[in-house]
Parts: structure tokens; C-alpha cells; sequence
């Protein structure tokens, strides 16, 4: 029997053909309009460019999902698929994901095909991609609705977290007045927001210079799960000095398992502009 793990583009992981387990990751990209220019995010996009773009565009900037044909291609691969979304509260992906599967399955009716809703993005997504992939591996006989099962408990024990310091992206699609964006931006103050249950964005708190933002996503971590052996995953946007110093933050004042630091995609990059860093936990 062989498996896909499927995640839109939002998880900041690449495609890879299967490996010997008979497991393969497909990653299905999202468009990025700025102005009159695409942006595919895939493996080709040069997110240094895209960020450029979206420096030098005046107007605001928009993302297009994947079309259900592209994720019914990813699903007719293997026999059985688990296909992992962004939040469907931040975007159509979900349903677009959804009505692929019903295109796959009045083809290929004997595939086994599970769409979970994240309820997030970026390093969240890459966790249930690793914890599916392992749950896969360690069972001898693979049951899939047992794992999607747990999957689903898996998600639900997830969290988010993310600092911003620029907001242009905000201020262009009329979600931050320009007065206030600019006067958080010439204070140094951070903005850390996390996500809903339901996977919407919340503002938790702000705070100035680095230190004292790090040390505030901590508290935030600590005061919203149990972090005991915890993985987590940060996504930086051009920030690798931040996220390393992030991660040493986490590791000092929480009992966690792990940190991992990845480069955002072009869809990451999108939403958290340059030195902008997301957390999956």
C-alpha cells in the first residue's frame, strides 16, 4: 500500500518522492498576485524577488488557492492520500481541497482519501505532515481511519504563534491604518498574535525589541498548553539570526522536546513580510 501526505503550499516543506516506506510528501502551490504579476509557490519561486514586488507595489497584494483539479492529481498518486490544509478561516484551500477529492474519488473510487482543516499554517502543518509520516511508519499494518483519527486529536492539541515587524502587508489590504503601522514600525514594537481554535488570528500582545518579544512568546506558550516534550517548528522570513535566537529563547525557558528552524515559502513570506517569524507547537 502506498501513501501520500499532501499539504498546500502554506507548509514550508517541498515536495519529495517516496521513500522506502512506500511514504511520499506533495506540496500543492498557492498563487501570489501582486499588481499584474504571478507568483507560483513552488520550488522555483525566488521569495527575495517576490518580497521586492511587494516592496515596490503600490496597491495590495492577494493569493489565489489551488484549483480542486490540482489537488486531484495529488490525490490519484498513491492509494491512500491524508492531505493537510491552512486554516480554512484564512482561505478557500480547504473546500478547493475537498471538491479534489470528490473529483479523485469518481475516478478512483477505491482510493482512501482524508482532508483535515488545520486551523493554521506554516510549522503546524509541517508537524502533522512528520506525525503522519510517523505514524505510518510505525504501524505494521497501517489502519488509515485509526490514524486520521489521531490525527485530528494531534491537530487539536496544536498551537500557533507569530511576531511581526513589518506591516506593510497589513496596511495595503486595509487591515492596519498606516498611522499606527508606521508608529509600531519607528518604535521597534513587535506585534504577537496567535491562532483560534477555530483558526482565526488573534493579536496577543506587542512588545519592544527582541528580547522582550521572545521572552513574551515563551509566556504565551507556556500559559496556552502544557509544552512538556513538545516539537515545535519556527518559520523565519530572512530572519535566521532572529529564529536561532527565538529557539535558544524557547529551549531556555520551556521543558520542549525540539525546536527546527525553516525558511518561510512564498506563502509564509506573503503574510509574515521580511524578518517575520511564525511558530507551530
Amino acid at each position: 500500500m502506498t501513501w501520500n501526505i499532501v499539504c498546500d503550499s502554506s507548509a514550508d516543506l517541498l515536495s519529495e518522492r517516496g521513500d522506502n516506506s512506500g511514504i511520499r510528501y506533495t506540496s500543492v502551490p498557492l498563487r501570489l498576485l501582486v499588481g499584474e504579476r504571478e507568483f507560483l509557490d513552488d520550488e522555483h519561486l525566488n521569495v527575495s524577488q517576490l518580497l521586492e514586488c511587494m516592496k515596490e507595489e503600490k496597491s495590495a497584494s492577494s493569493t489565489a488557492c489551488p484549483s480542486p483539479a490540482m489537488f486531484a492529481q495529488a490525490f490519484s498518486l498513491t492509494d491512500c492520500t491524508i492531505c493537510f490544509t491552512i486554516s480554512s478561516n484564512l482561505s478557500g484551500t480547504w473546500s478547493t481541497a475537498m471538491m479534489g477529492r470528490e473529483l479523485a474519488l469518481e475516478e478512483h473510487p477505491e482510493k482512501k482519501i482524508c482532508v483535515i482543516d488545520s486551523k493554521s499554517t506554516a510549522g503546524c502543518m509541517v508537524l502533522l505532515a512528520r506525525k503522519a509520516k510517523a505514524l505510518i511508519e510505525h504501524a505494521e499494518d497501517p489502519d488509515f481511519e485509526a490514524i486520521c483519527g489521531e490525527l485530528r486529536i494531534y491537530q487539536a492539541a496544536l498551537r500557533t504563534a507569530f511576531t511581526l515587524e513589518n506591516f506593510d502587508n497589513l496596511i495595503k489590504n486595509g487591515r492596519m491604518r498606516p498611522l499606527v503601522g508606521n508608529l509600531l514600525h519607528s518604535l521597534g514594537i513587535h506585534v504577537i498574535a496567535d491562532a483560534t481554535p477555530q483558526g482565526t488570528i488573534h493579536v496577543a500582545d506587542k512588545a519592544r525589541g527582541e528580547t522582550k518579544t521572545f521572552q513574551a512568546i515563551t509566556k504565551l506558550m507556556a500559559s496556552s498548553k502544557d509544552c512538556t516534550g513538545a516539537e515545535a517548528v519556527i518559520s523565519h522570513c530572512q530572519n535566521l539570526p532572529g529564529a536561532i535566537k527565538l529557539k535558544e529563547q524557547i529551549m531556555k525557558d520551556l521543558p520542549v522536546k525540539s525546536v527546527d528552524i525553516l525558511g518561510c515559502r512564498g506563502l509564509t513570506s506573503f503574510y509574515a513580510m521580511e524578518k517575520g517569524l511564525i511558530l507551530g507547537y
